[in-house]
């Protein structure tokens, strides 16, 4: 078995949507990033390149490559579970944090929980998501965007 952990961080910005795990969610902001800027599946993509040794997703899909502007995160998911794929890895099981204020996304669980199954072709049961708040501490916090972190498990296939 191999553990990995990742994070991700964006800011706020207007006029754009705000994706998380691969589902728009509803708010009046979204995250600044070259990509959508989805720091769920950003924070998930590093934990399992991490478990596979990998390195972390500046190496395969660096914000300074055009093609990568404005992409949604769901294709990078999906170029990572080819990369473990071809190291005859795969996902055991996915948690994750999400750190903000706002939006409240308790209701935003199940589908998001469906959508990285759907990705990954992993069982639902296999995905856990929670939600935090920083308490009005740091930039989460003061609601200036919005952090995960995600710890991964894989086994060899």
């Amino acid at each position: 078995m191999r553990v990995g952990l990742g994070y991700d961080a964006h800011p706020f910005v207007e006029g754009r949507d705000l994706f998380l795990g691969g589902v728009p969610i509803a708010h009046e902001k979204g995250l600044k990033g070259h990509s959508d800027a989805d720091v769920l599946l950003h924070a998930i993509c590093d934990a399992l390149l991490g478990a596979s040794g990998q390195g972390d997703m500046g190496r395969f899909f660096p914000d300074t490559d055009p093609a990568f502007k404005n992409k949604r995160s769901d294709f990078f998911l999906l170029e990572v579970q080819k990369i473990l794929n071809d190291k005859n890895l795969s996902v055991d099981y996915i948690d994750c944090i999400v750190i903000c204020e706002k939006p409240k996304l308790g209701p935003f669980f199940e589908e998001i929980r469906t959508k990285i199954s759907e990705i990954l072709s992993l069982d639902a049961e296999r995905i856990n998501i929670k939600a935090k708040t920083n308490e009005g501490m740091g930039f989460t916090g003061r609601k200036e965007g919005i952090a995960a972190y995600a710890i991964t498990s894989l086994k060899e296939s």
